[in-house]
């Protein structure tokens, strides 16, 4: 590393890859605010990609996403920066770094071979967000390609050794010496405020000098001062490459005194980083104003080239025909069979539906008709697929702006137009040999959003809106609550419900008004009770006569409602006791408290009285209906509110926050067990009314590394003090 330097590629053009071995792709991950998007407007700079005023030929700029992240500063959805770097045509694959689009952060892993980890020196340990770490874990348990990028050098109190070595002590907890840095900074001379910048990089492996101080990188020999720091810190990542060498003999050669040459340790570095065994830290930093070259991006743009994966080192894809019918695993051949899938869908106002999609095998041609498979996400709104679709246009973005491709060979990603019927998470396949992959882990949206449509006019573009919202989104989930009878969006925390609000109002042109959510409580009575109900009325020609009577008794939870006709000697006819029936049942539904469904009662019909031409099926309906209400007058009716199974993951240091937090909502902790190294899972059973916006106090309480997952177990009586203010705001409300 450092020990070579390539030619950039032009800005301007589309790039198109003519063969596997000559991609890359890589996913950025990093807490928001670590400088990711800098990073890769960096290395778009150096890259040749933009020109010194962050723009190409067309005037993009590598910032040229999504207007809603202009308004709100933050990413909060997945981006494509191609760039090409030695011939090599590098896919760098932006994420959001807040929680509440870890989706996007999921669909950037799918899409990629390798990982570079973005943290902040200037914000030390408490940078390395939970969240963080757990990505790190899950990068691990499938052995993916990691390196970390040490940012925001610039800032007065930025310690880039004291950061590697927290990197090392968090990332490298199972194995040390397998996080360890290439490089060392170089300072400058200190401002007044005591800080010295960092103008240029010491290589640990080349014994080099790399100054940027220039705005051009150039390479000088050490002078013995810095030699000595190089010397210092050079053994201890020989060692760290050697450990992962395949080389069996070369430590003891090393240990022998061996001086080991400079392309055997770059080779065997190479390797380990692409085995995904080491993980070396480097730093970098954006260009100075006029300046071509950031700090530390020519030694980042190498590492990926020469480290990381190429599409071919990919394991074989896992894939069954549509029916589940088991089919061969497929590999990276740009002649095998048509392999694609949409890592994220999003909509232009001018050419529609636009999805990103990962060719895995075979060539994606544009205007050809493919097979789209579906995602098995029905659960969440996304309705599953299996039809044939002609593509459109293949592209290759930038910023805003879409390239021309002719082509989309297997390994690299491209933009695809025209898939109406697509989603994300979706499998394209050759329409004679259709094939479907495996769905990746998704996030519960656990958060629940309910909206009203703002006017008429936005309620007649509702549907259609909601619909395009939660294709472009697999982590929303859209409900038709039978209950409660509302629309909710089920997200993942606040800021992408807000998000989600302002797509549907600018894209989509539907305004609609949030409201509060309600959750499907119940009503049963508490002890038996009996009631009279008589329904006539006289007003010229026939009239309405009808008279029951019922009693009501309370039954075990789950018997919903059972009707009984003890009606002796024909007080009322038969042909009316199905009315009286459907009269309770229809008054049931509507409530008779506070405006609940009333269940587990039992409803026996005694006695009553017709009228030989008075007394109709309408008559007894409202006769029935009366009498349950009289019944529910003169009785205590319960509130049974939904009790949800509550199971939360979270490290040990947390348990017991989150288990008083529980406490203080009405939880009753059911039991904990480890799930793994330094985590707990705390069971516990809890009212729904009470974990409304769970998924962000969650979040608090558990610095943002808790997990949780949740099921309806039952409904249960309400405490009366909570079951009186319902009541009320149901007569406010009434």
């Amino acid at each position: 590393m450092g020990a070579t330097s390539h030619q950039a590629g032009a800005a301007g053009r589309a790039l198109t890859a003519d063969r596997p071995s000559s991609v890359r792709n890589v996913v950025l991950v990093g807490h928001s605010g670590s400088g990711k998007t800098t990073l890769v407007e960096a290395l778009a700079l150096t890259a040749g990609a933009v020109n010194r005023a962050g723009r190409v030929e067309d005037g993009a700029t590598v910032s040229d996403y999504d207007e809603i992240e202009h308004r709100r500063q933050r990413s909060v959805q997945l981006s494509l920066v191609p760039v090409e770097w030695g011939g090599i045509k590098i896919n760098i694959l932006d994420t959001p770094g807040y929680a509440d689009f870890v989706g996007e952060l999921r669909a950037g892993l799918r899409a990629a071979d390798a990982a570079l980890f973005v943290v902040s020196a200037a914000d030390g340990a408490e940078g390395l967000s939970g969240a963080t770490r757990m990505v790190w874990d899950e990068c691990e348990a499938v052995g993916m390609p990691r390196a970390i990028v040490v940012t925001h050098l610039e800032a007065a109190r930025a310690d880039y050794t004291q950061m590697a070595t927290v990197c090392g002590e968090i990332f490298g907890a199972q194995d040390p010496d397998a996080v360890i840095p290439l490089y060392l900074p170089l300072h400058g001379p200190a401002a007044a405020d005591g800080h010295a910048p960092v103008t240029g990089l010491l290589g640990l492996l080349s014994q080099r000098v790399y100054e940027y101080a220039s705005g051009e990188r150039t390479e000088r020999d050490p002078d013995p001062a810095e030699l000595a720091l190089i010397t210092d810190a050079r053994s201890r990542l020989i060692e760290g490459i050697i450990a992962e060498s395949e080389d069996e003999g070369l430590m003891d050669r090393y240990l022998g005194g061996e001086d080991i040459d400079l392309k055997t340790l770059v080779d065997d570095l190479e390797r380990a980083v692409a085995r995904g065994t080491f993980h070396p830290v480097l730093m970098a930093a954006p260009a100075a104003d006029g300046a071509r070259q950031g700090l530390g991006t020519v030694e980042l743009l190498e590492l990926v080239t020469g480290g990381f994966p190429t599409p071919l080192e990919r394991a074989p894809v896992t894939v069954t025909a549509p029916d589940g019918a088991a089919r061969p695993e497929v590999t990276c051949d740009p002649d095998g069979p048509l392999l694609a899938e949409v890592v994220k869908t999003s909509s232009d106002p001018y050419v529609g539906r636009v999805s990103l999609v990962r060719v895995f095998s075979g060539t994606l041609l544009p205007e050809e008709t493919v097979h789209v498979s579906g995602h098995g996400l029905a659960d969440r709104g996304h309705e599953d697929h299996d039809v044939d679709e002609r593509i459109g246009a293949l592209s290759s973005p930038f910023g805003k702006q879409q390239r021309t491709l002719t082509r989309c060979i297997a390994g690299d990603l491209a933009c695809v137009a025209k898939l109406t019927r697509a989603e994300t998470g979706d499998t394209l396949s050759a329409k004679d040999d259709p094939l479907l992959m495996e769905p990746w882990t998704m996030p519960d949206p656990l958060l629940p959003l309910a909206i009203e449509a703002h006017s008429k006019a936005d309620e007649d573009k509702l549907s259609q809106g909601l619909a395009r919202l939660v294709a472009e989104d697999p982590t929303m989930r859209l409900e038709q609550n039978p209950h409660t009878h509302q629309v909710v969006l089920w997200c993942l925390g606040e800021a992408h419900q807000d998000v989600a609000l302002e797509r549907l109002r600018t894209r989509y042109g539907v305004q609609v008004d949030p409201v509060p959510h309600k959750v499907s409580l119940r009503e049963t009575f508490g002890a038996k009770a009996a009631g009279r109900g008589r329904h006539v009325k006289q007003s010229g020609g026939h009239g309405q006569f009808a008279i029951c009577e019922i009693e009501v008794e309370p039954l075990p939870p789950g018997s919903g409602i059972e009707f009984v006709d003890k009606v002796v000697g024909g007080s009322v006819p038969r042909q009316f006791i199905p009315s009286v029936e459907k009269g309770v049942r229809a008054q049931a539904a509507r409530g008779v408290s506070a405006g609940y469904p009333l269940v587990d009662v039992r409803i026996t019909l005694l006695d009553g009285k017709a009228h030989s031409v008075d007394s109709s099926d309408a008559a007894f309906q409202t006769a029935g209906a009366l009498a349950l209400r009289e019944a529910a007058a003169e009785a205590a009716i319960h509130l049974l509110e939904p009790v949800a199974e509550l199971s939360v993951l979270v490290p040990d240091e947390y348990v017991g926050p989150v288990m008083s937090d529980l406490a203080g909502r009405r939880g009753r902790v059911v039991g904990t067990e480890q799930a793994g190294s330094g985590r707990t899972r705390v069971r516990a059973e809890i009212p729904e009314i009470e974990i409304g916006r769970y998924a962000i106090e969650l979040r608090s309480v558990s610095h943002g590394t808790g997990r949780f997952a949740r099921s309806y177990a039952r409904h249960e009586p309400m405490p009366p003090q909570i079951a009186d203010k319902v009541r009320e705001q149901a007569e406010k409300g009434s």
